[in-house]
């Protein structure tokens, strides 16, 4: 029997995973499982469908198949995902990187690239991405990622050490301890900390709910500013003069969240839409 060539691979691959994804997305997902399994780019691909494939290749990307039947995100099939720019290592211990968080760190970049030495903190980081993309984009002279969890900070750690950034790890409860660094000592903070309501669970589509970790996801129905109020309590005092606070947040909860900042004794406070026009993200300054 005549091997089967790259274009009739990508062909099964979309088939068999048509009835979970929309056709858009079966489309894509079928294209970078076929880079992945074949190692080459899409350009190669493009220019070899018809060239043959290897029985070992046929048989791991059915193993991929059989994960993503069962609604694994193809980030963790695959152990990466693609934010800023970088190729960041992701597994079920770290929420998987979104568009809307590559927003967020080009928001950053673009209003801070002219600034010298800065010194940032990332309060829960997860893969490490906002503090590597804005290691490596911004003239820093120290940055920071801190979290709960042990196993996201190995994570963290590899993928900087991937892209050679020397930024420090902390591993705090921030809702129940003080963060250890200098008061007065931060140009920038940044936060996407979990904001998802637990009654919004049964909006979430299952390759969320039942692999992503919840740790990093949700907040209790009945206190959905726990994090922001916390992180800007603590922000307050580790920021320097005219430093800034940048947060990613639940679409609904913007209009909240400004009282609070204010209350906590931040002068400007501005809240910025995503590219869907939506309350995405909050900036305050002292």
């Amino acid at each position: 029997m005549a091997e089967k060539n790259i274009q009739e691979l990508i062909n099964y691959i979309r088939t068999s995973i048509g009835t979970i994804y929309e056709t858009y997305e079966a489309d894509a997902i079928a294209m970078q499982v076929t880079e992945h399994v074949l190692q080459l780019t899409r350009l190669q691909l493009s220019l070899q469908r018809q060239s043959p494939v290897s029985e070992s290749s046929w048989v791991n990307a059915k193993q991929i198949i059989q994960r993503l039947q069962q609604h694994e995100p193809l980030q963790y099939v695959l152990g990466c995902a693609h934010f800023y720019g970088l190729e960041l290592d992701v597994n079920p211990s770290v929420l998987i990187p979104r568009p809307e968080t590559e927003e967020l760190v080009d928001i950053i970049i673009r209003e801070n690239k002219a600034k010298q030495d800065l010194r940032i903190l990332d309060i829960c980081t997860g893969s490490g991405c906002i503090p590597i993309a804005l290691s490596v984009h911004l003239k820093t002279e120290k940055v920071f990622g801190l979290d709960i969890s042990e196993p996201a900070l190995a994570v963290a750690r590899n993928n900087a050490l991937k892209y050679k950034q020397d930024i420090t790890w902390l591993q705090q409860n921030i809702l129940e301890e003080n963060i250890n660094l200098e008061p007065g000592s931060l140009d920038i903070i940044v936060s996407n900390p979990p904001y998802v309501l637990n009654q919004e669970k049964k909006l979430m589509r299952k390759n969320v709910l039942d692999f992503e970790p919840h740790l990093a996801l949700f907040v209790p129905d009945t206190n959905p500013l726990l994090f922001y109020r916390r992180i800007a309590q603590l922000s307050f005092s580790l920021l320097k003069p005219n430093g800034a606070l940048y947060f990613e947040i639940n679409e609904g909860q913007a209009t909240n969240l400004m009282p609070l900042l204010k209350e906590l004794g931040y002068t400007t406070t501005q809240i910025i839409k995503d590219l869907f026009s939506k309350d995405r993200f909050v900036k305050a300054m002292h």
